[in-house]
């Protein structure tokens, strides 16, 4: 193992609250000291100016799509790893809507074995060897995810599922309420996506005047706030401490999380980083990666999610990167399947929109993509402290690329960013 000097870093620690420049000694795998000026080093250490350079607890990401097992064509778990490695994330969590579905111990055990698959190396640009992320699996809470009969949860939990969920909408409030209470005895955590399909019907874009200039079917925030209440409600009377409520994507939804946090209910929220960065107008595009679901909010829903999540009333950002073939989504905006790519691309365009436009404190924005998905999961991150574990993320805020198949690590290219100019790239991983 190497020994690294990291001069002059912009270290940001959203476990301590820290934000300033400092040096960072990292040996075999530990931070070994922090200080404004560390100049006691040996001879075969590696001395990097990190002037300008971003240097903060690793990225966690709540949950995201793997196309293996079952559509290895848009994505292989690792492709998945390579691509979280380059975006700055340390831990991955896989939901189970694969082919076949996370819904045994047996497919549990197979995920597992991949954490060993890649090989050492620095992460991040440049080279074939890439730092592995923690990969972690989301366990069904239904069999095949037909929402009809409950997995063996008790079995799921034992194998090591990071917490349960569908990943999809459950109207069957009974079925929602035997899983909360199974699930009480557990310290994992249970998501859930809110939506009512029926108020959603056939609609593949916000209602309101946009989607009526565009000619696209509505879906009501109805259809998304109805369901939380409802959820809502149900974790009231049953009183479990371990509920998420996932893809969080309209204005009345944060007032509903933000009133049951208030009256002391234990939940947690997240939304999704493309709610954070485009609303229904840039849907004129009719781009099929902008066919989301949920889809868009309007300006005044994306503007609620941003404070939501910078006062920690949506408590983290999720990636939920969905890969999708070329065939797959050239077709009619409303016929192609919803979803987007995003792990490499979810920093550096957040940085650019939140942070360098004042918006967000670079310590708001680190906080919502790593302890605050950490502790969603039930997790803890050991922060930048010294005689503690690397499990860091480097980040030039100021680098230029372009968004196209050379530059990307994902087999997919569903982005509406695709042959565009970012600024800001990950450096370097360590975990």
């Amino acid at each position: 193992m190497t020994t690294e000097l990291l001069q002059q870093v912009r270290v940001i620690d959203p476990v301590s609250g820290t934000d300033k420049i400092a040096d960072v000694l990292i040996a075999d795998g530990f931070i070994q000291a922090i200080a404004s000026h560390i100049t006691d080093v040996s001879s075969d250490t590696q001395i990097r100016d990190c002037r300008g350079l971003v240097l903060g607890t690793g990225l966690v990401d709540l949950y995201s799509q793997s196309g293996e097992p079952g559509f290895e064509e848009r994505e292989t778990l690792s492709s998945l790893l390579q691509a979280a490695a380059a975006g700055g994330f340390t831990r991955v969590s896989i939901l189970p809507n694969t082919s076949p579905a996370i819904d045994n111990p047996a497919l549990v055990a197979q995920f597992q074995k991949v954490r060993g698959r890649g090989q050492g190396g620095q992460g991040g640009q440049g080279g074939e060897s890439f730092v592995v992320p923690q990969l972690e699996v989301w366990g069904g809470m239904t069999l095949d995810l037909a929402g009809k009969q409950l997995t063996e949860l008790a079995d799921l939990a034992a194998a090591g599922v990071v917490g349960f969920t569908d990943g999809q909408p459950r109207e069957n409030l009974g079925l929602v309420r035997r899983v909360l209470e199974y699930l009480l005895p557990f310290d994992k955590p249970v998501a859930f996506w809110a939506c009512d399909r029926q108020l959603a019907a056939n609609g593949v874009m916000r209602e309101g005047a946009d989607a009526l200039r565009f000619g696209l079917p509505p879906i009501p925030e109805s259809a998304e706030t109805s369901a939380i209440a409802s959820l809502l409600e149900l974790v009231a009377s049953i009183g479990n401490s371990h509920v998420h409520i996932m893809r969080v994507s309209t204005a009345r939804s944060v007032e509903l999380i933000a009133s049951a946090k208030a009256s002391g209910l234990p939940i947690t929220a997240s939304t999704t980083w493309m709610h954070l960065l485009l609303d229904t107008k840039a849907v004129k595009s009719y781009h099929t990666s902008l066919h989301l679901d949920p889809p868009l909010g309007t300006p005044k829903d994306m503007a609620a999610l941003r404070e939501g999540v910078r006062t920690g009333i949506i408590d983290a950002i999720a990636i939920d990167h969905a890969p999708f073939t070329y065939e797959e989504k050239v077709q009619a905006f409303a016929e192609a399947p919803p979803g987007a790519i995003g792990l490499e691309l979810a920093l550096p365009l957040l940085w650019q929109h939140l942070v360098e436009t004042g918006e967000f404190t670079p310590l708001e924005l680190w906080r919502a993509l790593s302890s605050r998905p950490a502790e969603c999961l039930r997790q803890k991150l050991t922060g930048l402290t010294a005689n503690q574990k690397a499990e860091l993320t480097l980040f030039d805020p100021q680098q230029s690329w372009k968004v196209e198949s050379k530059n990307l690590h994902t087999l997919s290219r569903n982005t509406p960013w695709l042959g565009q100019q970012l600024q800001g790239r990950v450096v370097q991983i360590w975990c």
